[in-house]
């Protein structure tokens, strides 16, 4: 057995490192219900700000078609396609036709979708920056830095 068949792999891990995971794993946890009671403050699911924010974030271009965002979001194609109907019903995405391939439709931000993202993006950045120095180990053995200078 070996580590692609998820066997552990190399030397046991030690204390700190069963607790820099531990302290990893909550900060995912963290953000990720940061997140979730964030976007439905603001009227979105969890989905539908990860659809905006993947449609925002695709290299190259404004657009992607549904089959690319299905890679994506890691979801079937037929997921996809209602999310795309309920965010096209919020006015936060539209379909447009594909120039280069009749078979597909790009889909894409409208100003709504934008200015919502950029809002629920500014706050999720702002979390980020809050969780990087939760997720930094204690030092341990060094005194603590007097706050009075």
């Amino acid at each position: 057995m070996g580590p692609e068949d998820g066997a552990p792999a190399g030397a046991p891990l030690t204390k700190q490192e069963f607790e820099a995971l531990a302290r990893f794993r909550f900060g995912i946890r963290r953000y990720l219900r940061f997140s979730e009671v964030t976007v439905r403050r603001h009227g979105l699911t969890p989905q539908q700000y990860q659809l905006l924010l993947v449609l925002k974030g695709f290299p190259d271009r404004e657009w992607a078609t549904v089959r690319e965002l299905a890679e994506r979001l890691q979801l079937r194609h037929h997921s996809v396609v209602e999310l795309v109907d309920r965010a096209q019903g919020a006015d936060l995405v539209a379909r447009a036709a594909n120039p280069d391939d009749a078979r597909s439709v790009r889909i894409l931000l409208t100003a709504h979708g934008e200015r919502v993202l950029g809002r629920l993006s500014a706050l999720h950045r702002d979390e980020l920056r809050r969780l990087d120095t939760a997720l930094e180990p204690p030092h341990r053995g060094t005194p603590a830095p007097d706050p009075a200078g």
